[in-house]
């Protein structure tokens, strides 16, 4: 017989109920085979349980219990930092002038070149490590800081390894248009060639990639080229997204709501046309509130607009170096109900229910019988304070693939 954990006095906060929360006090939440077995009351626990021996049991003491937060954009796995951009920027120059003067991406990319895999993976341990005190259950991380292929290979095989630390799930994404590399300067066509005609097919049949993004901007790639790299990848078999609209308006979304693609992240400088066309699929519109912030922008990405065409949005922390050296998707919650004007019940949904669309995820994001086993115990009794509160962590344990962490055993 397979043991059972069991969860019980717990406060189950459903996160699918528009413009609110609904609960469930006073419940006890089975755990199984990595799954949420079932939702009972004390009266039917001996019958849930007459197949299972109990293995290990958490009294929750009406502590409010969510689904596993879920960060569906980062950019985890890099070498350095980008303290001196930072320096510039608050000085005055911006985030396009630097990129052009050969910092920004192309700075990370010299140092993630230059470490070790044992280097990279224990700096995104330890980025993990303090993302799971928050609450997190799944991570996406991208590649892009290679920018060719043995250093893009390198961090996604890091990814890989990382997958399962403390629980959390993590889908990798290939990033090599990203920027473009020195190796190709003016010559991006060029570069895009030895994308589509080696390196994309290569990391693809190594298995390293569960999806595919590209930098569709001004700065980076232009909407053919997003075209042909992503329908690539489509018929490759994997997911396609893109960091799209951020700098300027560049109908990137259409390009992915074409295709069919998973999410469009950062959205700043949307289009009505655009949201009309993202409104009529299944593709998730993504915010980013730490680039926003970090890098001082003045306009906001329309989420009334969003909301109001039906479109789902995701929250993410958007972990990098260079624009958003955020851990904490709390932090990211609390970002976009005083930055974007998300509800507080929102952003729990955006960081839950559709976090999870976004990498294409069905198995999470709620807690209903017969879902992944990903979970977060929070020591409050009001679920709007994930959103309220700033910097701390009011976060009791978590539940990941069904095994229980206790936080302060981290």
């Amino acid at each position: 017989m397979t043991p059972a954990k069991v969860l019980r006095n717990a406060t189950v906060v459903n996160t699918s109920v528009e413009g609110g929360y609904d609960f469930e006090r006073n419940v006890t939440l089975i755990l199984k085979d990595g799954e949420i077995k079932a939702i009972v009351d004390d009266q039917g626990l001996i019958e849930a349980l007459s197949d299972s021996p109990i293995e290990a049991e958490i009294d929750c003491q009406g502590r409010i219990v969510t689904p596993g937060l879920i960060d569906c954009h980062s950019h985890l796995i890099y070498g350095g930092n980008r303290i001196d951009e930072f320096n510039a920027r608050m000085a005055g120059a911006t985030y396009a002038e630097i990129a052009l003067g050969g910092g920004g991406i192309k700075q990370t990319v010299e140092m993630t070149r230059s470490a070790s895999f044992d280097d990279l993976y224990e700096g995104a341990k330890a980025r993990m490590k303090t993302m799971a005190s928050y609450g997190l259950t799944t991570l996406e991380i991208k590649s892009g800081y290679g920018l060719e292929f043995e250093t893009e290979k390198k961090m996604l095989s890091v990814a890989r390894k990382l997958d399962g630390y403390l629980g959390i799930t993590i889908t990798s994404t290939y990033l090599g248009a990203h920027s473009i590399p020195k190796e190709f300067e003016g010559d991006a066509g060029g570069y895009l060639d030895q994308i589509l005609n080696h390196d994309l097919p290569e990391m693809i049949a190594l298995g390293l990639c569960d999806a595919v993004d590209i930098f569709c901007e001004s700065i980076a790639f232009d909407t053919l080229a997003t075209k042909q790299l992503l329908g690539a990848a489509k018929s490759l078999g994997v997911g396609v997204k893109a960091h799209a609209e951020q700098l300027t308006s560049t109908d990137g979304t259409a390009v992915v709501v074409d295709l069919g693609g998973l999410s469009v992240d950062h959205l700043e400088y949307i289009s009505d046309e655009s949201i009309a066309k993202l409104a009529n699929s299944k593709t998730v519109a993504v915010v980013l509130p730490g680039a926003y912030y970090f890098l001082r922008e003045k306009k906001a990405p329309p989420v009334d607009k969003l909301i109001k065409n039906k479109i789902p949005i995701a929250i993410a922390t958007d972990h990098n170096p260079g624009t958003s050296p955020l851990y904490s998707l709390l932090l990211a919650m609390n970002m976009s109900a005083v930055l974007f004007g998300l509800t507080p019940s929102y952003a729990l949904r955006s960081t839950t229910k559709n976090a999870a669309m976004a990498l294409g995820f069905r198995d999470r994001g709620e807690i209903a019988p017969g879902l992944r086993g990903d979970l977060a115990i929070w020591d409050l009794e009001d679920p709007n304070e994930l959103t309220y509160q700033i910097g701390g962590s009011p976060l009791w344990g978590r539940v990941a693939n069904g095994e229980i962490y206790v936080q302060h055993r981290f």
